[in-house]
């Protein structure tokens, strides 16, 4: 098993020549994987790549590899893509050059791994971690906040740190999600990159850091622009959820059921004179069917019943949990109304 971690560098010349002995340092106590680190430099004026080029005479695992500077999304995503086809990297790790980052923790977050889950990320807000002190309020407020009101949008409470950087990743991962990757720029990238791993049904799980704001070199916080974007993906995204997610279309099978109850009780009871407790009978157990052959084909899919006595016993299930809703008491309305 490999692992790569990946640093993309602007401009980190006082950062690097310290972060990448200190990595090298946690590789130590790494056991069962091969480890190296991968530098994606948007060619920084400031001489980075160089001093990257001196450290690779010193650490054999130290691969280089220098583009244009096209942002963080792009960074990450044409170094995992390097690191997985051409570093042969079973984990992809995200981190950041100026130790905002404890690389003491990356024997943890491999740790995660082992145990089986898919995607490890570093958390700022839980079981013990924490945001540098020095940050001045509005900084410490829009990181908290807009933590807060992700999870809040999202409805995905058990993640508690979306924003953040620090992360490792299975290939298989990354394989999966790649293609859907190209639409995320900027501090985008790390939500839209966890909440499709999400949804997909990967296994995360957190490691706790306690993160320190740079000492070195000039920071590079979001504006207000990069916010907004994030802030209207988060929504845009959990609006799209419930339309077109198993919430909404639970509703348009629904919906569906009544349509069909309701023409089925007015065509029996004013066309065929049927008597009108008989013919919402009739309806309820038609849209009962359609109902339930919607949910497994279309709302529910993943989950689908295979076989024909796993049908039988779950459309039996079906009618059996619908009939106090949709059967009696329509039906015993009907009744009472009509007589």
């Amino acid at each position: 098993m490999k692992a790569i971690v990946i640093i993309p560098t602007y401009n980190e010349k006082g950062n690097i020549e310290r972060i990448i002995p200190a990595v090298e340092e946690a590789f130590k106590e790494v056991k069962n994987y091969e480890t190296g680190i991968l530098i994606m430099d948007d060619g920084s004026p400031d001489g980075t790549g160089e001093i990257v080029k001196d450290l690779m005479k010193q650490y054999s695992n130290i691969h280089l590899l220098v583009g244009q500077k096209n942002g963080l999304g792009a960074a990450y995503l044409r170094g995992m893509t390097y690191a997985v086809n051409e570093l042969n990297a079973d984990i992809i790790f995200e981190m950041d050059a100026d130790f905002f980052h404890d690389p003491k923790k990356i024997p943890d977050f491999l740790k995660k791994i082992d145990e089986g889950n898919d995607f490890v990320i570093g958390t700022r807000y839980s079981h013990g971690g924490s945001i540098p002190q020095n940050w001045g309020i509005h900084r410490k407020f829009l990181s908290i906040v807009g933590n807060l009101i992700i999870r809040l949008v999202l409805m995905r409470f058990s993640i508690h740190d979306w924003t953040g950087g620090y992360r490792a990743i299975k290939k298989e991962v990354f394989l999966k999600e790649k293609e859907k990757l190209t639409a995320f720029s900027g501090y985008t990238f790390q939500v839209g990159s966890l909440l499709n791993a999400v949804r997909d049904g990967f296994k995360v799980a957190e490691v706790p850091f306690n993160a320190k704001d740079r000492t070195m070199g000039k920071s590079k916080i979001p504006g207000m622009e990069t916010i907004f974007q994030t802030l209207y993906f988060v929504i845009t995204a959990r609006i799209k959820e419930l339309v077109f997610g198993p919430f909404g279309k639970f509703l348009v099978v629904g919906g569906t059921g009544f349509v069909i109850q309701a023409i089925i009780l007015r065509v029996l009871a004013e066309v065929f004179k049927v008597d009108p407790s008989v013919a919402s009978l009739i309806g309820a157990a038609v849209a009962i069917f359609s109902n339930f052959n919607l949910n497994n084909f279309w709302t529910f899919k993943a989950d689908k019943v295979h076989g024909i006595n796993q049908y039988l016993w779950k459309i039996l299930n079906f009618y059996a949990t619908s009939a106090i809703g949709v059967i009696i008491i329509q039906t015993g309305i009907i009744f009472l109304g009509d007589t």
